[in-house]
């Protein structure tokens, strides 16, 4: 489907919102909080403000009322020259434009309070430690690359060695039954942005290291698996690079297109690993 066109305006976005498939596999864990932020769009509210309306509801972060520990406020109380991931660590507030971008980033501080504030400390404190740089080195790009692409992966062995071997007719043709025992989770917010307008070629960044299948029961709610991933994450492990693709649509039950195997022929969305 294709946004409506005319801007970044509330009216807008609402439209854009409300005309999304929340049903799909990729929005559905989003659902709830989707609907909660549509009808505060809808009532005129910025994006900001309507995820400050949520943030107050449903439980408590550590010892604060809050979901998250954070509050959102526009874009423009973020000063010139000052890097975006200090002023949330320094502020607890983050800025936020009326798109669909910053939309899904708040529903990710929503759901993923404890990964978001990790993220964010560990950004804070590569910036204190070598500044903003032209470009933003190992760490900094992978913490990046995980907030804004990164998909969670719980898994039997097979599939994940198919994977990482990049044989897809593997992982999910002949493998094809077995990802009734796996959960992927999406967690980046560029990456539920570019889902609006499904393709082929999206492809998430599978982050390495989750728990085998034995350990992952214990990760089924959403804020077991948030504390998991977050004392996880660590400059060491981010600096090794650690995801894989994975094409989102691929993944069985995912996209009606796939059931028709010729899907996976294309060799410009499933390239082979380079030797």
């Amino acid at each position: 489907m294709s946004l409506p066109a005319g801007g970044n305006t509330v009216a807008t976005l609402a439209a854009a919102v409300a005309a999304l498939d929340w049903q799909q596999p990729w929005l559905a864990p989003w659902r709830a909080d989707a609907t909660g932020l549509l009808a505060q769009l809808k009532g005129g509210h910025s994006v900001a403000g309507a995820l400050n309306a949520l943030n107050t509801q449903g439980g408590a972060f550590e010892d604060t009322l809050l979901r998250a520990p954070v509050r959102f406020v526009s874009q423009s109380e973020l000063p010139a020259g000052q890097a975006y991931e200090q002023f949330i660590f320094e502020n607890r507030q983050v800025p936020t434009r009326d798109n669909l971008h910053d939309l899904f980033n708040g529903l990710c501080w929503l759901q993923f309070p404890h990964t978001k504030r990790r993220l964010n400390a560990l950004q804070a404190a590569q910036i204190s430690v070598g500044g903003v740089l032209p470009t933003r080195g190992p760490v900094r790009d992978a913490l990046t690359v995980f907030d804004e692409n990164a998909a969670l992966l719980m898994a039997p062995q097979a599939i994940w060695d198919a994977l990482l071997a990049r044989q897809w007719q593997r992982l999910f043709v002949e493998l094809r039954p077995l990802w009734r025992e796996a959960r992927l989770v999406l967690f980046g917010h560029a990456l539920l942005e570019k889902l609006a307008n499904p393709r082929k070629p999206i492809t998430a960044h599978v982050y390495l290291g989750m728990p085998d299948m034995s350990a992952a029961g214990a990760l089924k709610s959403p804020d077991s698996l948030d504390r998991w991933v977050a004392s996880d994450l660590s400059v060491a492990k981010l600096a090794s690079k650690p995801f894989a693709p994975l094409q989102v649509l691929g993944v069985p039950g995912w996209w009606r297109d796939n059931e028709n195997f010729s899907f996976y022929d294309d060799s410009d969305v499933f390239r082979p690993a380079k030797r």
